[in-house]
């Protein structure tokens, strides 16, 4: 079994949402989508975020997400760099 749970990662990372507001994550699929691309930067050398029980790339982004040590963002959000 997953821990956290994808109902626990959604509920996370849409907590930052107002009421009737759009949810930044709908479905497992985007909150896959966001830990892989996260795994695949921490195994090209970035930086996790985290100390994590397990040294595998998905585990600590998984972990990375749950913390909110990471944001995801849409595709036609801008983010700028200050």
């Amino acid at each position: 079994m997953i821990h956290p749970s994808y109902t626990d990662l959604m509920e996370v990372v849409n907590s930052e949402v107002e009421p009737g507001e759009q949810p930044v994550v709908n479905s497992r699929y985007s909150i896959v989508l966001a830990t892989a691309k996260r795994a695949r930067q921490i195994i090209d050398g970035s930086e996790a975020f985290v100390k994590a029980d397990c040294p595998k790339p998905l585990s600590i982004a998984v972990e990375e997400l749950y913390e909110s040590k990471i944001k995801i963002v849409s595709d036609e959000t801008e983010v700028s760099e200050d």
